[in-house]
């Protein structure tokens, strides 16, 4: 079982990418770009390949297993991934209605069948929507994607999701003081921070994050927009 399997989920500019910038021997770090190549916001080490191809997810899990230098890999995004997926071998097919069963099966076969019994670290980025739940009349910020894995949700997939945010400092300083949180001058100028929710808030309900019981104090509701954080944490953890 993979117990380092993070999904770091947010809407777009709130520090996803930016959050794997201290990874620790960043030069063993396998990083899976499915958005069009799209640089980094830093200077990377990572050894990174641009995936043009879905199935060459499958490929990159099964050699990142030969490459014992390799400790993490990182697939930003998931969301592109499977958009990636819906363009090149849904839209395309002569039989949609077979052709969204296997978009269906392809993340399926992707979980069960790499990343499960992969020995490395693994983290996805992926993106959140606001969407009405009619069932519940609310609306819920969640990872949307296609088809029949809407109905359980690809957050079910994962024990930790963290949430990226962008938050005002002034509701910060109601949670204590944590090493894992520090607010610059800068953002004590600007008046925000970009950090990481690691677990519900009463304002928050309705967001999909989840991290094993007790991993996290609630002091370390918000905490600095680092994955190392959370890597060492599970370490911690699960020792």
């Amino acid at each position: 079982m993979n117990d380092h399997l993070v999904l770091l989920s947010g809407t777009s500019a709130t520090g996803k990418s930016l959050s794997l910038r201290n990874i620790k021997n960043p030069e063993g770090v396998m990083y899976l770009n499915t958005e069009v190549g799209k640089k980094l916001p830093f200077p990377s080490k990572f050894k990174e390949f641009t995936i043009t191809d879905p199935m060459q997810i499958y490929e990159a899990f099964t050699k990142a297993e030969e490459m014992p230098e390799i400790h993490t890999i990182i697939v930003d995004s998931l969301t592109f991934l499977m958009d990636q997926y819906e363009t090149q071998y849904v839209l395309t097919s002569d039989n949609t209605m077979k052709a969204w069963g296997e978009y269906a099966q392809y993340f399926k076969i992707l979980m069960i069948n790499y990343v499960a019994k992969s020995t490395k670290d693994v983290i996805f980025t992926a993106h959140t929507l606001d969407v009405r739940n009619e069932k519940e009349l609310t609306m819920d910020t969640l990872v949307k994607v296609k088809g029949s894995l809407m109905n359980n949700g690809i957050e079910s997939w994962f024990s930790c999701v963290i949430s990226t945010k962008k938050v005002p400092t002034n509701q910060l300083t109601e949670y204590k003081e944590t090493p894992l949180r520090k607010i610059t001058e800068m953002e004590e100028e600007l008046g925000f921070k970009y950090v990481f929710q690691t677990q519900l808030t009463k304002k928050t309900v309705t967001d999909r994050i989840r991290s094993p019981l007790a991993m996290w104090e609630r002091s370390e509701t918000f905490i600095d927009n680092d994955v190392q954080l959370v890597l060492t944490r599970l370490d911690e953890y699960y020792k």
